[in-house]
């Protein structure tokens, strides 16, 4: 005798059936969230939501919240889940400013939240921290990046790009020239730059592109499917955190991490040397806020170290990915990057050959052509926020409810062809002066906006600038059999990336014009 019936397999097609009624009655609870305040809503799949492409690995995270806006033409905003939970799409210009600029107080957290307890590198740095600590701390380090700054550490990355030339050099590009990978190439560029100008380390991936620091930004970086559920969870389902305890730099790159910046960190304390950097600002930083505690936050231990940690992380990745695509734009448009050697051989025949701040700040295509980079390759291709409060968006009767979080598609808005017509096209001629003008505000912004914006943003660009220049100067960039045409971004990959590596052909030229 069976419990329900007189047979066990019936029993068991009743029970099985009836969980998984249960089961789906509970996970579409709330799909009429939106519907019931009026709110478009893209039509969610049960248990997965809207997330199912981004959650298989299928598309990048950058890939799946454009799709929302491109579903979603012509709307202000709109509804979509991720598994049951209700997310809100902004897509309109001038309540992506509200959100990101003039209601700050309201949207000042991102909804993004790593680990508190067991990550605090990755919990504790100035692009996770959540307010009031986040105002604190960004105030603190804000003048790391003022123009008198920047100007030192330019020397150094100068340096750097000497070193490039006779790497470059050293690779015999006459004639035909060769093919080379140009995404570990600008890394090792960029992660020397940073180790120079932030913490005072002689890095030499150039030299050794093997080196523990350059291994240890690979890792952060290195896209396999662990690392790839460590970013979705920590931007996409933080509530998932505290059982999942997922690590922004992976947990061997934060052993690493924490043992060579507190070499440095003691190192200088002991010494008394001094080099301006951020490891100085830190360090006068801890000694300054001694004993202070800013709503859990202390200039101490891993809190002290955060800092450190995405300085060098973000400092190294954004620049290089920028300078990359950007070769790969120049390869695929010649005459676009004959335009830009005409331009930086003529300022150099200014200085006599040598590159300065000012023409690396002032070029006027190279800024251009370095824009439309960042419009077709943002770094991080969305914005993430929270409501901190009820908000009533403003003309309209939606009142979005405090703990909703609120997602913005930068790639979504700088591929759309309202505001940048042909937007698959390389045109740097879209950052004119007068095209610019003609724009709407808030459809272009590859390192946010508002008092969030990317507080090293100067510093990336530079950074970029000045590798672009050092590569194009003498040599010229053309695609190859193993260039990948057209670009498929990683989708495992949190920051744009492209799948695979990123091969074009390289010779050194022999005239002034290419």
């Amino acid at each position: 005798m069976a419990l329900i019936t007189a047979y066990w397999p019936l029993d068991v097609i009743i029970v099985f059936t009836s969980l998984l009624v249960a089961a789906y009655m509970y996970v579409t609870r709330k799909f009429n969230y939106w519907k019931k305040r009026g709110v478009f809503e893209i039509t969610p799949t049960p248990f997965l939501g809207n997330f199912g492409d981004n959650f298989l690995l299928r598309i990048s995270s950058a890939e799946f919240v454009k799709s929302l806006y491109d579903q979603t033409k012509g709307l202000p905003y709109a509804g979509f889940y991720i598994f049951d939970k209700p997310y809100l799409l902004v897509r309109d210009p001038e309540l992506v400013k509200n959100v990101l600029v003039k209601d700050f107080n309201v949207f000042s957290n991102r909804y993004a939240t790593p680990d508190a307890k067991h990550d605090r590198l990755g919990y504790s740095n100035v692009f996770m921290m959540k307010n009031p600590a986040w105002k604190f701390l960004r105030g603190k380090l804000s003048p790391f990046f003022t123009s008198g700054k920047l100007k030192k550490m330019f020397d150094l990355m100068l340096v750097i790009v000497d070193d490039l030339e006779k790497h470059l050099e050293s690779l015999h590009l006459e004639g035909n020239g060769k093919i080379l990978e140009f995404k570990d190439l600008a890394a090792n560029v960029t992660t020397d730059m940073i180790g120079s100008t932030a913490f005072g380390l002689r890095v030499n991936s150039l030299a050794d592109p093997n080196n523990a620091f350059r291994a240890a930004g690979r890792k952060i970086f290195d896209y396999n499917l662990s690392r790839a559920f460590n970013f979705i969870t920590i931007f996409f389902f933080p509530h998932w955190v505290d059982y999942i305890h997922p690590t922004v730099f992976g947990k061997e790159t934060t052993d690493f991490l924490r043992r060579t910046f507190w070499d440095v960190i003691n190192h200088r304390s002991q010494t008394g040397d001094k080099r301006n950097d951020l490891i100085d600002m830190l360090i006068e930083l801890k000694e300054k806020h001694k004993g202070e505690d800013i709503d859990g936050f202390k200039f101490e231990g891993d809190d002290l170290l955060a800092q450190a940690a995405v300085f060098y992380s973000a400092g190294f990745e954004t620049s290089s990915t920028t300078t990359a695509f950007t070769l790969y734009e120049l390869a695929l448009n010649p005459e676009i990057q004959k335009t830009l050697r005409k331009e930086i051989h003529e300022a150099l025949e200014k200085t006599e050959g040598k590159i300065t701040y000012e023409m690396v700040t002032t070029l006027p295509y190279l800024d251009m052509v370095v824009s439309e980079t960042l419009r077709k390759y943002p770094p991080l291709g969305f914005l993430d926020r929270v409501a901190g409060a009820d908000y009533k968006v403003p003309n309209s009767d939606l009142v979005i409810e405090k703990g909703t979080p609120i997602y913005i598609s930068m790639v979504g808005m700088h591929y759309d062809p309202e505001y940048f017509p042909e937007p698959e096209k390389y045109d740097p001629l879209r950052f004119s002066d007068e095209a610019k003008k003609s724009r709407p505000p808030f459809t272009y912004f590859p390192f946010g906006e508002g008092p969030h914006i990317c507080i090293g943003m100067r510093l990336g660009l530079i950074q970029t600038k000045l590798a672009v220049i050092q590569f194009l100067k003498d040599h010229e960039f053309s695609v190859c059999e193993k260039t990948p045409i057209p670009m498929v971004l990683d989708p495992k990959g949190l920051t744009t990336t492209s799948k695979g590596g990123m091969y074009l052909n390289v010779r050194k030229t022999t005239t002034a014009g290419g």
